[in-house]
């Protein structure tokens, strides 16, 4: 039921109207002549406070607000796929050949192309009895992605007619008889953003999303369907790392979130994955993406919408079946938004100004992943992971929007200015960052790449730890004050850090490591590491064992093409036994 009330006060994106006892919380409404787009946050009586999700000036008091009578709902169907939209599902090749470069304000722009034909198969015959998530046939959306028509989620009945051929999105390919009479299936179908997708049942997170990138997969794996938060200040690397994320992670569909970014950081993102190369199908990357562009000059409550369009598309490619990953850049200017919108609403501001209600919203986004059974009569297995970056003023953790965002996610990639400062990339700190899937997950790493993977990935995080201890002792006393053993253990540190967790994301062979490589990787520095000790023991010089050449070819195996690392592992391993025995003879000499 739609509803129609007078402007009595503006203050920047927020506008309110009298006159609208009758519309509901979370309407979208029509703002002015200008038809500009605004969704109901707060009621008061018939008095209803809008956000707006255009600029908002030259407004004027008096001017109309007309409801819909609908909350605000993402369009869902063929067309997503290589789509870049705005916050609110606007696309934005589309407005550009209506309006040019820059968006008008109240221009309206259907979010799926209608004059695109699909080629629709039917997947049912009449006389099949379907329910909400039951897959009624299927498009070939990109040369990657088979797109899965759905049954609505809340409708129920018999097939009475289904059809094939090409169709508009929307045009009728299905007749289901229901309880309440015919309901006409399209290819599209709408859905609230801020009301999660239905799902049968919700799975253990025991699968990890494999990234190929070493200190992810290795140290701090996160599990498909899992939250992961990237804190870090400005220019140490969070972008670059969700990007190498996107390209890598074992998903079938990613959906990047620009959410209040820079302009040019965007821009990258949008010249860049069009001509990425997808390792798995040597096809466009876009071919299986998804991208929301809100940038920090775009309207404030657009940005809080942004992060809810971006999660409910994600959602919608997990009901279907697909691994997704949703890359949320950054939820610390999501906070930001939501912080200006409660202080013109002239609410209680919590913590540093952010609204109370800061922590609830941040998990009611992040409780929408998981490993999920989609709805529906066949069992599909699908995920949605979701992986936050966060940008703390000053790269100060302590402040709100990170600690409610850590109490969340179960695993934390800090990032360190300092190492972006020394060149280390990925700059995630190995002393701070933590992932609580690593226990979940090891069965699954026993099973698929080794048994002894999480004692090898152990002695790892040990020797990191006792390097950090042991650097306090040598600013105190110096390197000569160390026994043998400690040295050692200093040297295989550095190896560790420099040759295993620093890795180049511009390079064509580092930027992804397999499972397997990672693990010859972390065998051959351990296999050095125990023979160089016992070396030691027998009295070899402790300055040969760390200047053997096969510590330079042990660094250099990372750029050992796939193919080649079974036959190179194995020269390794023999250059290793061979160099180190050799000390123990000379230094028995």
């Amino acid at each position: 039921m739609s509803s129609i009330g007078k402007i009595v006060k503006i203050s920047g994106p927020l506008v309110v109207a009298e006159g609208m006892r009758d519309a509901n919380m979370f309407d979208i409404v029509r703002v002015s002549s200008q038809h500009l787009i605004g969704e109901i946050i707060e009621m008061h009586g018939d008095r209803a406070s809008v956000q707006v999700y255009e600029e908002t000036a030259g407004l004027g008091t008096g001017e109309e607000v007309v409801s819909v009578g609908e909350p605000m709902s993402v369009e869902l169907g063929p067309g997503l796929i290589s789509s870049i939209f705005d916050g609110i599902q606007r696309p934005l090749d589309d407005i550009k050949k209506l309006s040019g470069s820059n968006l008008k304000r109240g221009i309206d722009v259907p979010a799926l192309k209608r004059d695109k034909l699909w080629s629709f198969t039917p997947s049912v015959k009449k006389g099949d009895r379907l329910s909400g998530g039951d897959v009624i046939g299927t498009v070939p959306e990109t040369d990657i992605v088979l797109h899965k028509i759905m049954v609505p989620n809340g409708i129920s009945g018999t097939v009475r007619s289904i059809s094939s051929g090409e169709f508009h999105i929307d045009d009728t390919v299905c007749v289901l008889e229901t309880d309440k009479g015919e309901k006409e299936l399209t290819l599209m179908q709408k859905w609230p953003v801020r009301q999660g997708r239905p799902y049968k049942k919700k799975l253990s997170p025991d699968k990890p999303l494999i990234t190929g990138q070493r200190v992810v997969d290795c140290l701090f794996p996160i599990a498909k369907g899992g939250v992961a938060a990237i804190p870090g200040p400005f220019g140490s690397g969070k972008t670059v790392t969700q990007h190498q994320l996107a390209k890598w992670a074992e998903a079938d569909i990613i959906v990047y979130i620009g959410c209040g970014e820079r302009g040019n950081e965007m821009t990258d993102v949008l010249n860049e994955f069009p001509n990425l190369i997808d390792p798995k199908t040597g096809k466009s990357l876009m071919e299986r993406t998804v991208l929301i562009a809100n940038t920090s000059d775009m309207p404030v409550a657009a940005r809080e919408a942004s992060v809810y369009t971006g999660i409910t598309i994600a959602e919608y490619f997990r009901d279907m079946g697909y691994s997704v990953a949703l890359m949320a850049d950054s939820t610390s200017r999501w906070a930001e938004a939501l912080r200006e919108m409660s202080g013109r609403l002239e609410e209680m501001p919590g913590e540093e100004g952010y609204p109370a209600y800061l922590g609830s919203r941040l998990a009611q986004f992040y409780e929408r992943a998981g490993r999920v059974i989609s709805t529906g009569n066949e069992d599909r297995e699908g995920s949605l992971s979701v992986i936050g970056a966060v940008s703390p003023p000053g790269g100060d953790i302590s402040e709100p929007v990170s600690q409610a965002t850590l109490r969340i996610v179960k695993v934390f990639w800090g990032l360190d200015s300092n190492l972006a400062y020394q060149r280390h990339f990925p700059a995630i700190n190995w002393l701070t960052s933590y992932s609580l899937y690593t226990d979940m997950l090891a069965d699954w790493y026993k099973k698929n790449v080794s048994p002894d993977w999480m004692e090898l990935r152990a002695r790892f995080m040990e020797l990191l730890h006792e390097e950090s201890e042991l650097k306090e002792i040598v600013k105190l006393v110096g390197m000569d004050a160390l026994s043998a053993g400690d040295r050692l253990k200093m040297e295989t540190a550095r190896s560790i850090r420099e040759d295993f967790l620093h890795q180049l994301a511009f390079h064509e062979i580092d930027t992804y490591t397999s499972l397997k490589k990672q693990l010859y990787m972390i065998r051959l520095i351990l296999e050095f590491h125990d023979k160089a000790m016992d070396a030691a023991e027998k009295g070899a010089d402790i300055e040969e064992l760390s200047g053997l050449s096969v510590r330079e070819k042990i660094g250099r195996f990372k750029y050992t093409p796939e193919n080649q690392i079974d036959s190179e592992y194995e020269k390794l391993r023999r250059e290793i036994a061979a160099e180190t025995s050799s000390t123990v003879r000379e230094g028995a000499v």
